[in-house]
């Protein structure tokens, strides 16, 4: 059992809860059954911490918990802890989400967890909060090890992927509800407080809003699964 905080394994896992280390090595730290289970499934994992040894892991390193949770940043030590390698990279498929500078890891995680709900392949983050770190991993509930997940701004998006339709969230004259598009497309969702950049705004082929009835505007993890929905949906949830 590993008990010291200044084991080098253990310093070597837990600089990965910086996104420096993480953006350097392509690998990140997960915590948690679920998750690692789910990163087992794919063949992700590198290096897996445990509080007590358990079959399914027979080449787990055994770590106090006191160790756990520093390895965690953590005030509770969770049973189980890996590194693992970043999901495979691939081209983006027909159904694209981009999200432009969202920085509630909540709302990031959310967002992705929901992409997958609606058979979205590729999720792109445009300076987000980063999909690998412990807040964003633990709202994602595993989605990662399922979705293409890619950083890009939306500029080379639409250099490098003409024949997609680039559709934004944003109320403005012109925009419509949410339909089922024809082609691929990718939908933009923008920062909590202040929306899509304007330079997005002059990139995009089309934009839609939410009808609302009494309020102004949804919380962004809300408001894109609405939108995702509508955009999946074969039958209109919106009347034109």
């Amino acid at each position: 059992m590993i008990t010291s905080r200044q084991n080098p394994t253990v310093k070597d896992a837990r600089r990965l809860n910086r996104k420096k280390y993480r953006d350097q090595t392509g690998m990140m730290l997960i915590e948690g059954p679920h998750l690692v289970e789910e990163a087992t499934r794919k063949g992700l994992v590198q290096t897996v911490f445990i509080l007590k040894r358990d079959p399914a892991h027979p080449g787990a390193i055994v770590v106090s918990e006191d160790v756990m949770r520093h390895l965690c940043d953590a005030k509770s030590a969770p049973p189980v802890a890996a590194v693992v390698n970043d999901p495979p990279k691939r081209p983006p498929g027909k159904k694209v989400l981009i999200l432009e500078n969202i920085q509630d890891p909540g709302n990031v995680g959310t967002l992705i967890r929901t992409a997958l709900a609606f058979g979205f392949e590729t999720v792109i983050e445009d300076e987000c909060a980063d999909y690998r770190s412990a807040k964003v991993l633990r709202s994602t509930q595993g989605a990662i090890f399922h979705l293409n997940i890619l950083s890009m701004d939306v500029e080379t998006f639409k250099e490098n992927h003409p024949s997609h339709t680039l559709i934004g969230a944003h109320v403005r004259d012109g925009s419509s509800p949410p339909k089922h598009p024809r082609g691929p497309f990718a939908l933009i969702l923008g920062n909590e407080g202040q929306g899509l950049k304007e330079r997005t705004l002059r990139l995009l082929d089309d934009t839609v809003h939410i009808p609302l009835i009494t309020i102004d505007s949804l919380n962004v993890g809300v408001a894109g699964a609405i939108i995702m929905h509508a955009l999946t949906s074969e039958t209109p949830l919106f009347e034109d």
